[in-house]
């Protein structure tokens, strides 16, 4: 499924390469967010390098996902600022932390602000990047030279940093219990600032992003599967970014389901993909990609908040008018939604009857794309006939 769902929006990006990146030169003068990105190709040697604004202006704003959604930032302008990132790159080993260019790049992912720099580039970068893991950026090419300022770290990054016998995933909790934005724990993960000093690597941006989800998501069930379950039915919802977002918390022992469509985007039909877990979780890797953690991991967060627990459904639409962002599109939606006021409901009917009067498509054609919807369903159904 996944390779289908890939397929799918590759052919919707294909008809976003014509829109306008920024345009540099070989030198570059200006900012980075501050922001680095890892990319996959030829791993374990790998492209990594920092994204870079042609502007001395502050220029954290467009590297920010969790400002985007909180100030109501359109499509449109979460576009102008990715491809006004110009993103430089150097061949590194995974493993080959101890280089200037690396400590440079760790020295990026802990600051607490913008941090000026200046870039020579083999060639003039071109080209732009849409996916739907990553954030987009603009134009891209190999460094020459990179220096930038004297940086600032966060306080809270450099104390995991210099922690070398501290476990990466003990790290990752420790930085979401003291609220470091996601991001921020994402990019300094990404280039080898945390972990036990032997095992620390680089790890390709997509990679780190599921990491990351994946860790707190795990560490928060640990926690919510003992917890009570909830005794009524909630609804929470959000609309933002061309997408529609419904949770259904049921009472029940933890299980989820992530269930999105894709509504005729650009003429290429609507496609419905799923994927779930039952109690005991989930070992393999999702067929529906990245944003199947990072929407768990933010409904883990609302759960462990409210010392609860509870089966979660989650229905999402993306309309005609969608454009792959990257997943932090579905975590900070959620997060929105698991934040804003719930609708309550006394039955399972009540409440997906609410649900499906905001969907376009209907319930019953996500209940047949999927599974565990439709087991819940059948289940319920066949208790009610016994019972009678």
């Amino acid at each position: 499924m996944i390779e289908s769902k890939y397929a799918y929006l590759k052919q919707i990006t294909r008809q976003l390469y014509n829109m306008k990146s920024t345009k540099v030169d070989k030198q570059l003068d200006g900012t980075t967010p501050p922001s680095v990105f890892i990319g996959t190709y030829n791993y374990p040697k790998v492209f990594a390098g920092p994204l870079l604004a042609p502007s001395y202006e502050d220029s954290a704003i467009m590297d920010n996902p969790e400002a985007w959604v909180n100030n109501n930032t359109s499509q449109q302008d979460i576009i102008a600022y990715r491809l006004n990132l110009v993103r430089g790159k150097q061949t590194i080993g995974i493993t080959d932390l101890e280089n200037n260019y690396v400590e440079k790049l760790q020295e990026i992912s802990m600051a607490s602000k913008s941090i000026q720099s200046e870039a020579e580039f083999n060639k003039k970068p071109r080209g732009m990047t849409f996916s739907a893991e990553n954030a987009p950026h603009g134009p891209s090419a190999v460094l020459k030279k990179f220096d930038i300022d004297n940086v600032k770290w966060d306080h809270q990054l450099e104390k995991t940093y210099y922690d070398t016998d501290l476990k990466a995933a003990d790290a990752v909790e420790i930085l979401h219990d003291k609220d470091i934005p996601f991001s921020q724990i994402q990019k300094a993960f990404s280039v080898g600032t945390m972990g036990v000093k032997d095992n620390r690597k680089l790890v390709p941006t997509r990679w780190s992003i599921t990491a990351v989800d994946t860790t707190i998501a795990d560490r928060l069930l640990d926690k919510v599967k003992y917890y009570s379950q909830l005794d009524t039915y909630r609804v929470y919802e959000y609309s933002s970014l061309n997408n529609y977002y419904a949770i259904l918390e049921i009472p029940s022992p933890w299980q989820y389901e992530w269930m999105e469509a894709f509504l005729d985007i650009h003429g290429k039909g609507t496609m419905i993909f799923t994927d779930y877990e039952n109690n005991k979780g989930k070992k393999e890797y999702s067929r529906v990609g990245g944003c199947y953690y990072t929407a768990k991991m933010a409904i883990l967060e609302q759960l462990e908040r409210d010392k609860l627990q509870a089966c979660c459904i989650v229905f999402r639409e993306a309309n005609e008018n969608y454009i792959p962002l990257g997943v932090f599109n579905v975590r900070e939606n959620i997060r929105h939604a698991m934040n804003s006021p719930y609708n309550e409901f006394e039955t399972l009917n009540n409440a997906l009857d609410y649900i499906e009067t905001k969907l376009k498509l209907t319930v019953k054609d996500f209940r047949l794309a999927g599974d565990l919807l439709d087991d819940i369903i059948k289940h319920r159904q066949t208790t009610l006939d016994q019972f009678f």
